[in-house]
């Protein structure tokens, strides 16, 4: 658990906070303002991740009004992770944030607990115990259609897929999360297509509806050609002037060259950080996170 005490850098100064847990309805402000600070959430990923673990999600209050927030999602006894670190832009430079963090903390009890931070915040993490792994690039544009005919191993993902592909995501995340898998692939509004060989599943990937245009996360494959087979697919419904989004971590540079190769570029990037270790997966079968703000 990382020094909270040598944390942030600033302290409350007028007011009294109050720090609880967050309903869903609550939760759809922070929503808002991660969409005002652009980290562009897809539409629907708040009934997705809320109930993950819906004593992760906290808000800072102050004289009634939602002024801070922060999840701390624990997925397993070893694993948890944070994200939403926002404070409303009227109440910033106050230890607001800092006295959330310190209030929701806890929760994560002795986990190691993974994040992406800010370049800007990057010192500020390792102040509390984060140390970095790498970079996450975000890569956004209008996909290039390949003009190749669509592999007959990519399918829409069925409920008789769910239990593969909760395994198969085991493999490339370091925690089960079965249940939220399943929402996911479900969510309406969501693509969800799974690539499969003889039978097996050795790959799958979700598009989802954002804030402007669509996101791909996760991305997972055996191999570069299901990973681009799956890309190709999912971004064939996209309308041609639409854009696509999708956050790949920054050792993986065949994921980085399917990206450059389908038209999408650079837009920015995030470190990924840890504050121990981080149980074991399979990284050369990530083409593209989940989320920024889930893991």
């Amino acid at each position: 658990m990382p020094p909270i005490g040598n944390a942030p850098d600033h302290r409350p100064d007028t007011g009294e906070l109050t720090v609880s847990t967050a309903s869903l309805e609550d939760w759809q402000r922070v929503a808002q303002w991660a969409a005002d600070e652009e980290w562009n959430p897809g539409l629907g990923d708040t009934a997705c991740f809320h109930p993950t673990d819906p004593g992760g999600f906290f808000l800072g209050r102050r004289a009634g009004r939602t002024v801070s927030a922060v999840s701390i999602v624990n997925y397993s006894d070893a694993y948890a992770f944070l994200g939403y670190y926002l404070v409303d832009p009227g109440h910033r430079r106050q230890g607001l944030g800092l006295a959330t963090w310190r209030a929701a903390f806890p929760h994560a009890g002795a986990r190691t607990v993974g994040l992406d931070a800010v370049p800007a915040q990057q010192a500020t993490y390792q102040r509390a115990g984060f140390a970095p792994a790498h970079d996450t690039i975000r890569y956004g544009g209008r996909p290039l259609r390949p003009g190749t005919p669509p592999s007959a191993e990519v399918v829409p993902v069925t409920a008789a897929h769910l239990d593969a592909l909760a395994d198969y995501d085991r493999r490339c995340f370091p925690a089960d999360r079965r249940a939220f898998v399943t929402r996911w692939l479900t969510a309406p509004g969501h693509t969800a297509l799974a690539f499969l060989r003889e039978g097996a599943v050795t790959g799958y990937g979700v598009l989802r509806p954002a804030r402007t245009g669509h996101r791909i996360g996760p991305l997972f494959a055996d191999t570069t050609e299901a990973a681009e087979a799956l890309f190709d697919a999912l971004t064939a419904s996209v309308d041609p002037d639409g854009e696509v989004f999708l956050d790949i971590p920054g050792p993986r540079q065949a994921a980085h060259t399917l990206a450059a190769a389908r038209g999408l570029t650079p837009r920015s990037h995030t470190v990924r950080m840890y504050t121990g270790p981080v149980p074991p997966t399979d990284q050369e079968r990530t083409f593209a996170v989940t989320s920024l703000e889930l893991g």
